[in-house]
């Protein structure tokens, strides 16, 4: 009897630090200020400093939707900061497909241009805006969702609450990883050209 309400016990334990564990998808908290490379003891002003989006601003406008990310992996300093940034850029009708960030929260600011935004959370409601230059939307961690520029060029500036908030494109996981194509089509309730089709655009 004992032994049995040690095994429950030890279940409930297991599932109890489970369940934490997925709570805390984000960013670890760090015990000093900043985190250094490895082997590294001295940093100076250069290393808080990221130039590389100059650029932006000497180039012409993309032809397609791009993204420059601003991530701990490109920005080092970054990391256990809990924030990185990434510049969008929709040429005219351009869209950033549906999409996720499994660690972290979007502060979107729209400093150009027109977008239409929307996401989808856990009971499938649907909340769309259109945005103007000045606005800001919030896209809340890991649900899926989606900008469509308007008529004009728009650009916008992305903040998210991790150093590193991963991106898991909708249409490319869905459609370029693998699944079984019978799965496919009778996930979508449509038929195999369909899902071969759809797998040839996205990959």
């Amino acid at each position: 009897m004992a032994l049995k309400i040690c095994k429950h016990a030890l279940v409930v334990v297991l599932l109890i630090l489970m369940i934490s564990h997925a709570g805390f998808a984000g960013d670890p908290d760090i015990i000093s200020d900043f985190v250094l490379p490895p082997n590294t003891t001295i940093v100076g002003a250069n290393y808080f400093t990221y130039t590389r989006l100059q650029s932006l601003f000497e180039a012409d406008p993309p032809e397609a939707f791009t993204v420059s990310k601003v991530t701990k992996v490109e920005f080092p300093a970054l990391d256990g900061q809990s924030v990185s940034y990434a510049v969008l850029q929709f040429p005219s009708g351009a869209v950033n497909p549906p999409h996720t960030h499994p660690r972290g929260a979007e502060l979107l600011f729209l400093v150009k241009g027109s977008l239409q935004v929307g996401f989808v959370d856990t009971a499938n409601k649907l909340y769309t805006q259109t945005l103007q230059p000045g606005d800001m939307f919030v896209f809340p961690t890991g649900l899926i969702h989606y900008q469509i520029c308007g008529h004009n060029p728009a650009i916008a500036i992305s903040a998210f609450g991790s150093a590193n908030a991963g991106t898991v494109s909708i249409p490319a996981a869905v459609f370029a990883t693998g699944i079984d194509e019978n799965i496919l089509s009778k996930s979508f309730k449509t038929d195999i050209p369909t899902i071969e089709m759809l797998t040839f655009n996205i990959a």
